[in-house]
């Protein structure tokens, strides 16, 4: 089976902490919402401390065109999945052997928040000694979703050649979509939890030589199985409008509710499949979609707190990065020393409404 060998992330350059996102929601909003202030607990209820954006907070006050706004999701993708991918393939904690860029057999490129064409994997293989011959995967529109699907991916794609190395990349610049002419709940919502972020991770085939890429004796987790999951006629519960100023959220104040009511017999059935017991399961790699959906996770699945502290720790110093959060999860599970044998899940909730859900075994 597939291994994770390393993850590398990039954080936005501007760190911004929660407290002045409520001073900001409040001159934006206050003028459209009687119960302003009663609104704005969602703040402080989200238990967010801080995010990171690409731009200072008085930026977002202005307007800016799809062009100004698009134009910078794709200068600042490059920039920022330059240090992640640099990070990810040096080595980093896990391993003393960087991996050199040509050994890369595919780029999986995920992302929900802007629009390029050639896509950004491309631009990356010019400003990296990518081989001109790696294979190129761009994934747009799985949002949340998105870190574990490409996940998924590059798990089916090392099982069909077990000797590849797959390079997935997720950029999420959640903060550019940002509209200061809407004034929805949903607007307000969001703004009280998205956030800017990029990562990447590193996934071999079986057959790679872990000698050559990692350290022997150390257990990475190897992706066993996954599985994905779309529920009927759910397009209104998140996602994006696409509008002439660009992308608008959609953000259903359901979601908890469905998570809650859906996410039990979506694991239930994946672990029957799996010919497993969700005792068996050690680790939670799970992407924080806000607190309300941890809540619903733990509620579902009957979990105590502790299985999620990473995902809780990620969702307070960094926000909601859509796709790219599950990755800065998975980036706290390896740099901890999980003991060979142990099985863990990785899960993500995304648009459409849908789930993946990634089956992990820790092995030397």
């Amino acid at each position: 089976m597939p291994y994770i060998l390393s993850v590398g992330t990039c954080d936005a350059s501007y760190r911004v902490e929660q407290d002045k996102t409520v001073e900001f929601a409040k001159e934006m909003f206050s003028g459209h919402f009687q119960n302003i202030n009663r609104l704005l607990k969602a703040f402080e209820n989200g238990q967010i401390q801080s995010r990171h954006f690409v731009k200072d907070v008085n930026w977002y006050k202005q307007p800016h065109s799809l062009q100004e706004k698009n134009d910078l999701y794709i200068g600042k993708s490059i920039e920022y999945s330059v240090k992640a991918i640099e990070r990810c393939l040096s080595g980093g904690p896990y391993s003393e052997h960087p991996l050199p860029y040509h050994e890369i057999d595919a780029i999986f490129f995920v992302s929900s928040t802007g629009f390029s064409t050639p896509s950004i994997e491309a631009r990356l293989m010019n400003a990296l000694p990518f081989s001109k011959n790696t294979k190129r995967i761009p994934i747009w529109g799985l949002g949340c979703a998105g870190g574990a699907s490409g996940v998924s991916r590059a798990h089916d794609y090392c099982i069909a050649y077990p000797d590849a190395k797959v390079l997935l990349v997720c950029v999420e610049l959640c903060s550019l979509t940002f509209q200061n002419d809407d004034f929805s709940k949903s607007n307000l919502i969001g703004t009280s939890l998205f956030a800017d972020g990029v990562a990447a991770a590193l996934i071999v085939g079986e057959e790679v030589k872990t000698n050559e890429v990692g350290e022997m004796g150390i257990p990475y987790p190897k992706t066993i199985a996954s599985q994905s999951n779309l529920m009927p006629d759910s397009e209104d519960v998140m996602g994006w409008e696409v509008k002439d100023n660009g992308l608008n959220v959609v953000f259903s104040k359901d979601i908890p509710t469905i998570v809650d009511r859906w996410m039990y017999p979506t694991i239930h059935q994946f672990l029957v499949d799996q010919e497993l017991e969700i005792d068996a399961i050690k680790h939670f790699v799970a992407h924080p979609g806000g607190i309300k959906v941890l809540n619903a996770y733990k509620t579902a699945l009957g979990i105590p707190d502790s299985y999620f502290e990473d995902a809780f720790e990620v969702l307070k110093h960094y926000g909601n990065m859509s796709s790219v959060t599950v990755l800065y999860v998975l980036n706290r599970f390896m740099e901890k020393r999980i003991r060979s044998g142990e099985k863990g899940i990785l899960m993500a909730l995304g648009p459409g409404f849908s789930s993946e859900i990634v089956l992990l075994e820790w092995d030397e």
